[in-house]
């Protein structure tokens, strides 16, 4: 056999061997980006806290695709599903934000169970707070150890006078906004025990949001003895529940989940301009699943 003969087949056949393993490689990857995507399906979780507002700057933008079981005949029928999408009007609305650490003290973990071991799975609720006497003094306080557990307390946002949004517990947390209290439904109360020295609260699903006193009105018990809040702030907390998809009927106040009968906060609170902001930075898009 000629010199080039023979050089010309151990070319081809090194040829066809790496023609083999790359073959064998691009297998081998699709199997494991199968097994990674049949993973993230197959383990949703209970409650998505990423619904809250997020400690950061966001814009308008449309919500992200998620991927989808192949649909299953018969089709039955087709179930609406309604989602919050942020307008024009949120992203030409830029506040500033700060981010303050809090003393790990002064929040938690969102629990799964209550003490009694009972599964709990709750649909996240906003309520709305005021600090009382000036954002720095609020803040001051939850950057502060506490060993007492009836006096830990936290938000987890503050929205200054001037309309900055002030970021404090991550919304995966538990913060210690709302002590006793108790969400009511037309289908009976909501509340989680979580600590069995210390009542029940809507803590373990609350996303605690809380606007500056103005200084006029520090010790303040009524309306009357109260100005009230800055456009500034309405705007901004418009602005920052905009971004979660906590409906309507699930944002309340301090005054109406606390069973102390000594929370009144927010005082003064104009909840039909609130209302009116938040449909202008948010709208309701329906998204249409097929039933299998």
């Amino acid at each position: 056999m000629r010199f080039k003969d023979w050089a010309t087949r151990v070319l081809l056949i090194s040829l066809m061997f790496m023609a083999l393993i790359v073959v064998l490689l691009i297998g081998r990857a699709t199997k494991l980006q199968n097994n990674l995507t049949i993973s993230h399906i197959s383990n949703p979780q209970v409650t998505a806290w990423s619904q809250y507002p997020q400690a950061q700057f966001q814009s308008a933008k449309e919500p992200e695709k998620k991927s989808q079981n192949v649909i299953k005949s018969p089709v039955k029928i087709n179930k609406p599903v309604a989602r919050y999408v942020t307008t024009q009007a949120f992203a030409q609305y830029r506040p500033n934000y700060q981010v303050a650490s809090v003393d790990p003290s002064n929040y938690g973990e969102r629990y799964a169970q209550d003490v009694n071991g009972v599964l709990v799975n709750n649909q996240p609720i906003i309520v709305l707070h005021e600090t009382g006497y000036s954002a720095s003094s609020a803040i001051n306080f939850f950057q502060v150890a506490h060993t007492d557990e009836s006096v830990q307390a936290s938000y987890h946002a503050l929205i200054k006078l001037d309309g900055t949004v002030v970021y404090l517990v991550p919304p995966e947390n538990r913060a210690f906004g709302a002590a006793n209290s108790v969400f009511e439904t037309p289908e009976g109360v909501e509340t989680v025990q979580t600590n069995p020295s210390l009542p029940a609260s809507v803590n373990n699903f609350a996303y605690h949001v809380s606007l500056e006193t103005p200084p006029d009105s520090y010790d303040a018990s009524s309306q009357q003895t109260h100005s009230g809040y800055t456009e500034a702030q309405y705007n901004s907390l418009a602005w920052l529940i905009a971004q979660s998809q906590v409906p309507d009927h699930r944002i309340t106040t301090h005054h109406l989940v606390d069973r102390s009968g000594k929370k009144v906060d927010p005082i003064n609170f104009d909840g039909n301009k609130f209302l009116s902001l938040l449909n202008t930075y948010r709208q309701v898009r329906p998204i249409y699943r097929v039933s299998k």
